[in-house]
């Protein structure tokens, strides 16, 4: 009996370490998901940064490559030059948009024209376009150039935006 209540512990034992790497395993690529992009927004001006929102759908391998291999790493970098999220342009998940309204995310999708995943779009305070989307996953080898690009170039209207007038 002690053999078996045995087999039965280290059987359990086994898949639910299984089952934990299997998890972390996956948690590395997963990004916050966009629920208030008014609040999200409001947080990155706060912190002097853009708001970088994946566009994506479920069944994108290229989705998943793109947050594998940059916007995952980006979002764990405690020097953090942007703020990161994912909106699920395929799921009919409640959001707040940037002007606090109610919404879907594959309404507020169709809304700001992100057609295409994987899209990735910077965004500033009331969701003001910072910088050129980028569009699909072409030139892979030069995507992180691209991002990179594309975030400095976000701050840097951020900066200039928030200086004050000296036009009086």
């Amino acid at each position: 009996m002690r053999r078996i209540v045995g087999a039965w512990f280290g059987v359990a034992l086994w898949l639910l370490t299984g089952a934990s790497a299997m998890a972390q395993g996956a948690a590395p690529n997963a990004l916050a998901e966009a629920i208030d992009l008014a609040a999200d927004a409001r947080l990155a001006a706060a912190r002097g940064v853009p708001l970088v929102v994946l566009y994506s759908r479920e069944e994108c391998s290229w989705c998943e490559k793109l947050k594998r291999e940059h916007l995952a790493p980006l979002a764990r970098d405690p020097a953090m030059p942007a703020l990161v999220r994912e909106l699920h342009m395929d799921r009919a998940t409640p959001l707040i948009d940037f002007d606090g309204r109610r919404t879907t995310s594959a309404d507020f999708s169709q809304q700001i024209k992100a057609r295409f995943a994987p899209t990735v779009m910077f965004h500033g305070p009331e969701g003001t376009a910072l910088a050129e989307p980028i569009v699909g996953f072409r030139l892979a080898d030069f995507y992180g150039a691209y991002l990179e690009r594309a975030i400095a170039e976000s701050r840097s209207r951020l900066r200039h935006d928030r200086k004050p007038d000296s036009r009086s």
